[in-house]
């Protein structure tokens, strides 16, 4: 930080975290850091394009060009902006903003449920890269009656052909008519590990739909609609992105 730059309390304004005048008193009582250093001066600058600023441990978005939206993807749509095949795409979803989205991982086709689209390539590779364990949260409906037996082998682990899998969390939500409905909790990437899954316990998947990715929750969204993050939702996700950003990635898989 130097004479130049904008003033701290104009950028935390600025960013809509709260009026000048909080934005000062938050400063004043150590609330707000700098590139990890807290920042007590009211008159600190800082340069918004490469300072990183967080209040109270969680980040703040400076970059207004990034984008962050989250889609309800209905089934049979694939996770793609351009489906070589003439599918239905991403590409309706995203008409209504300038930026060119991209969409942060997969769901499959068949599967239903929350995708985050965003320009931010240094948070999307965060968010899917399976080296920094991003926890995603699925709700399966599946075949036959699943025993409390078959949640604790999805938590111990089942061997499929590219290598065992546990998940991180397992529960069963309900079981009626022949069929159950089951919560699983994977930070894994591997493609249709939730149906491979299911299917080595012998319960194959009838509807899937992802409910959560991260710190992200899909709660009310219809299907078939997208939105703009919250700034809290944004806080959340940047704060993410900034913590594990170091962390060295494994091979892509």
């Amino acid at each position: 930080m130097s004479d130049e730059g904008v003033r701290l309390q104009k950028v935390l304004a600025n960013a809509g975290v709260a009026s000048r005048r909080v934005s000062e008193q938050m400063i004043v009582e150590g609330r707000v850091r700098v590139n990890g250093t807290v920042v007590t001066e009211l008159g600190s600058r800082i340069d918004p394009e490469t300072d990183l600023v967080d209040v109270d441990g969680v980040a703040v978005q400076l970059d207004a060009s990034k984008r962050y939206v989250i889609l309800n993807k209905p089934t049979g749509v694939v996770s793609s902006m351009n489906d070589d095949r003439g599918r239905p795409d991403l590409r309706r979803f995203t008409k209504n903003w300038p930026e060119r989205l991209y969409n942060v991982g997969r769901l499959d086709a068949d599967t239903s449920g929350l995708l985050v689209l965003t320009n931010d390539g240094d948070l999307a590779h965060v968010l899917a890269h399976p080296s920094f364990g991003v926890t995603k949260v699925y709700i399966a409906k599946v075949d036959g009656q699943v025993l409390p037996q078959t949640i604790q082998r999805l938590l111990k682990g089942v061997e499929l052909e590219d290598g065992q899998i546990a998940a991180d969390k397992a529960r069963l939500l309900d079981s009626s008519r022949g069929e159950s409905l089951v919560e699983l909790t994977l930070h894994s990437g591997r493609n249709r590990i939730v149906r491979r899954m299911m299917a080595e316990v012998g319960h194959p998947v009838v509807e899937l739909v992802r409910r959560q990715f991260g710190p992200l929750h899909l709660g009310t969204l219809p299907v078939g609609k997208a939105r703009e993050l919250t700034t809290v939702e944004r806080g959340a996700l940047l704060t993410l992105s900034r913590r594990d950003g170091d962390t060295p990635a494994a091979p892509a898989e």
